[in-house]
């Protein structure tokens, strides 16, 4: 049974997306590493208005609830003109709302995007964590790129490429590592 739940929030709306097909990969991998990975529905969410908050959209009830039901956040993001993607900017922006409810803060995160280039993703993890970091949120480790090729993952979701895999199995034990002892502490806190 698994020991985390993760939140996997997915910075594309495109149904071919190549971070989704990532996503999709760390969903597996993660079987064996005491989480259970589940990808947030976000290409619903009317664009963040104040005027909608009251009461708040059904989709954006279903993101904070799945935020906060999460021990986790596991962010897999695209750039896009080198920034965050405005579907995952929404988002972020929903999960603070209302005022004072931000769904974010306290919870570990971690970041990882594919592109076709080498560091292809690098300025769009470096915005998002300084706005994570911003929220509270717990942004661990440094950025993890994957070159992505067309033979990288197949259609049932398995990392071909044997380096990749080892890479991305070692980037979801260490998340999990971090995201274990971090919720056994707060289970102690809670019971003291």
């Amino acid at each position: 049974m698994p020991d985390v739940n993760v939140a996997v929030v997915v910075g594309s709306n495109r149904t071919e997306s190549i971070n989704r097909k990532l996503a999709r990969a760390l969903v597996k991998l993660a079987a064996d590493a005491k989480l259970e990975l589940r990808i947030v529905q976000i290409d619903d969410l009317p664009m963040y208005n104040q005027d909608l908050e009251n009461p708040l959209p059904p989709s954006v009830a279903r993101l904070k609830s799945a935020i906060e039901a999460a021990d986790a956040l596991l962010f897999v993001t695209p750039e896009h003109n080198r920034s965050i993607p405005a579907v995952l900017k929404n988002a972020i922006d929903w999960g603070t709302r209302p005022y004072g409810r931000n769904s974010w803060a306290g919870k570990p995160a971690t970041i990882i995007g594919t592109s076709p280039g080498a560091i292809g993703t690098a300025l769009a993890q470096q915005h998002l964590r300084q706005v994570l970091g911003d929220l509270g949120a717990l942004v661990i480790g440094g950025e993890a790129y994957v070159t992505y090729k067309p033979d990288l993952i197949d259609q049932a979701d398995i990392v071909m490429d044997e380096g990749a895999r080892r890479f991305l199995q070692s980037f979801i034990a260490q998340f999990a590592g971090f995201a274990v002892r971090l919720a056994s502490v707060r289970v102690q806190a809670a019971a003291a």
